[in-house]
C-alpha cells in the first residue's frame, strides 16, 4: 500500500526502485546467475521506445578474460570495483537497429528504410533511445533484488571496438551487478526539490 495517494505502487516497491535503491561500489562474492539476467530483460524489454526500436545491446561480462579486456579501458578510480563485481553489463546501441523494424514495427512498411537512408537520423535515435533503456535497465536489476552500479567513466571508443568489433555497437553505459558488498554505500547526496526542476507553461 503506499501512503502518497497520487502514487499507486506499494511503498515497498517505491523504496526498492527508487528511495533506497543506491550505487553500489563494492559487492559480495555471490554470482548473479544466467536466470536473473533473463528475468531482467524480460522486464526491461517491456518499456517503450520509440517506433518500438529497442536499440540497447548488453555484453554480459562474467569471465576473468572478459575483464582482463574491460579494466584498461576503464577510469582508473573503476577498476577495482569492476574486477569485484561478480557481472559487469556493457550496455551499448545498436546502431543497426533499423534492421530488426520489420519485425518490431511491421504496421510501418517503410520505417527500416526511413533510417536506412538517413544516417545522422539513426545515430541519434539509437543513441537517445538505448540510452532510455539503459534507465529500463537499472530499475529491471532493482527489481531482481540486485545492485548496480551504472559509470560512464570509461573510453566509450576503445569499448565499442572491443566488444562490438563489427562496428554496429556505440557503448554508453558500463554497470556493474550483484549484491553489495561491505561499505558498498557512499552517503546519499542531496537531490534538487520539485521547483528547481520543474516548470509549467
Amino acid at each position: 500500500m503506499s501512503t502518497n495517494p497520487a502514487l499507486v505502487l506499494d511503498d515497498a516497491a517505491q523504496d526498492l526502485l527508487f528511495r533506497e535503491a543506491r550505487t553500489a561500489n563494492t559487492f559480495s562474492a555471490e554470482p548473479v546467475t544466467d536466470e536473473q539476467m533473463q528475468a531482467v530483460y524480460d522486464l526491461l524489454k517491456y518499456a517503450p521506445t520509440a517506433m518500438n526500436q529497442q536499440p540497447l545491446r548488453i555484453v554480459l561480462v562474467r569471465s576473468d578474460e572478459g575483464k582482463a579486456r574491460l579494466l584498461p579501458l576503464l577510469m582508473e578510480g573503476n577498476r577495482a570495483k569492476t574486477e569485484s563485481a561478480p557481472l559487469t553489463a556493457i550496455l551499448a546501441a545498436d546502431l543497426d537497429f533499423h534492421e530488426h523494424l520489420p519485425k518490431v514495427f511491421p504496421h510501418f512498411p517503410g520505417a527500416r528504410d526511413m533510417f536506412a537512408g538517413n544516417e545522422e537520423m539513426r545515430v541519434a535515435s539509437a543513441i537517445q533511445n538505448a540510452t532510455l533503456q539503459a534507465g529500463y535497465f537499472t530499475l529491471a536489476v532493482r527489481a531482481a533484488g540486485l545492485s548496480a552500479g551504472p559509470m560512464t567513466g570509461f573510453d566509450a571508443d576503445g569499448v565499442s571496438k572491443e566488444f562490438f568489433p563489427d562496428g554496429n555497437g556505440r557503448a554508453l553505459v558500463i554497470v556493474n551487478l550483484g549484491k553489495p558488498g561491505e561499505n558498498a554505500w557512499f552517503p546519499r547526496s542531496p537531490r534538487l526539490d520539485y521547483d528547481e526542476v520543474v516548470t509549467t507553461v
